[in-house]
């Protein structure tokens, strides 16, 4: 099957950034609002006026870490015709669903579910560095993501899968540093730390692998999340990021694989009672260490792209499985599938993604090379 997903590319002072992607998504904009605005509801029995009264809490936060880029949201804003908080509300859904407003709800919310991972040196068969991850959340903003290239000398050109209106994600930058990531779950206390979409973006606009790293060490999110950051060189480190302390993993010969439970070790403000908040975890994280080991077999890029693909696409546990699909067992508004399958050679600077679940569908080649940027290798 032939999908592909929407580029949007963006350029200038961080308020020109915003109103160029403002503009160009805002009829998905509108389909991001009323989604969420549906799933609050069921979940919390909030209005959406209510959810971004909420969101209000990250206006000072985020204006204090990172004023440009409260300066695109308000550019994205002005684009779309819509109030800041409104999309201040979706760049920081994932904290609002675990603000202390929401604790009351009947079940908690499971977490942004993603499998990611990092292959390089003995893992990988054609001597190139790759990294990539399954992005598995909500089918109903499913035609509400788009990729989007932002230019932004002389920081680092940017390459995110985001929904629309985010101004950051999972994705990788010309000075050669890939981001993915995964949500974790549990809830850490009351104080207001930053948004995810925040400090995703503050990494990926880092020139180096240590200025990444001293962004997710030095600064305090609102939830739990982890990241996954690799690096041309051929290095990878996986960081369990929570309001109460950090975890890491390493490489095992050069495969890191990583899903939506801790695997470093249990933090000691959860460990009483905890439980993994997506079950399926624990399966999708071996299979796709499988399914990757094949990758040393492979003899150039093409057959690993294919390699990857394969890997990704597998289906014990289905429907929530590593290619996760919608469960109609469930009501439509907590169905969940992979949204994009992504796959970037940080050797040669090539992104490839998937428009929905990889098991049907080809990898689409984004239309610029990675290292078109600052900072790009020599």
């Amino acid at each position: 099957m032939k999908h592909s997903l929407p580029v949007v590319e963006i350029s200038g002072t961080p308020v020109e950034r915003g109103r160029q992607y403002g503009e160009a998504v805002a009829a998905r904009l509108e389909t991001a609002l009323g989604y969420y605005a549906e799933a609050f509801g069921v979940s919390s029995g909030l209005t959406w006026n209510q959810v971004t009264g909420r969101a209000a809490r990250w206006l000072k936060p985020v204006r204090e870490y990172a004023p440009h880029l409260l300066e695109e949201m308000q550019g994205i804003a002005d684009g779309a015709g819509l109030d800041l908080l409104d999309v201040l509300a979706l760049n920081a859904r994932g904290e609002v669903i675990y603000d202390d407003s929401f604790s009351r709800m009947r079940e908690e919310e499971p977490a942004e579910g993603c499998t990611s991972f990092a292959a390089y040196g003995p893992a990988s068969g054609d001597g190139h560095v790759w990294a990539g991850q399954n992005w598995d959340w909500r089918a109903g903003v499913a035609d509400t993501v788009v990729m989007l290239r932002i230019v932004q000398p002389p920081a680092p050109t940017l390459i995110m899968q985001v929904e629309a209106g985010q101004i950051g994600r999972q994705g990788a930058s010309s000075a050669g540093i890939a981001l993915n990531a995964n949500g974790l779950g549990g809830r850490f206390g009351e104080a207001v730390g930053l948004p995810q979409t925040v400090l995703r973006r503050s990494v990926l606009d880092q020139v180096s692998i240590t200025d990444a790293l001293d962004v997710l060490c030095r600064t305090r999110a609102h939830i739990a999340s982890n990241a996954l950051l690799t690096c041309r060189e051929g290095f990878a480190i996986d960081l369990e990021t929570t309001p109460a302390g950090h975890g890491w993993l390493y490489p095992d010969d050069g495969l890191l694989v990583h899903g939506n439970h801790y695997q470093a070790g249990i933090p000691a403000a959860l460990a009483d009672g905890y439980r993994p908040i997506a079950a399926d975890s624990l399966v999708r994280v071996p299979r796709a260490e499988a399914g990757l080991r094949r990758l040393r077999e492979s003899a150039g890029a093409d057959q690993s792209r294919k390699l990857i693909k394969d890997a990704l696409s597998d289906h014990l546990g289905f429907p929530e499985s590593l290619c996760t699909h919608a469960d109609p067992r469930k009501p439509e508004v907590r169905h969940w599938t992979t949204l994009v399958s992504s796959c970037v050679d940080l050797t040669a600077g090539d992104y490839h993604v998937t428009a929905g679940t990889p098991c049907d569908r080809e990898y689409q080649h984004l239309p610029f090379n990675l290292y078109d940027g600052p900072h790009a290798p020599n």
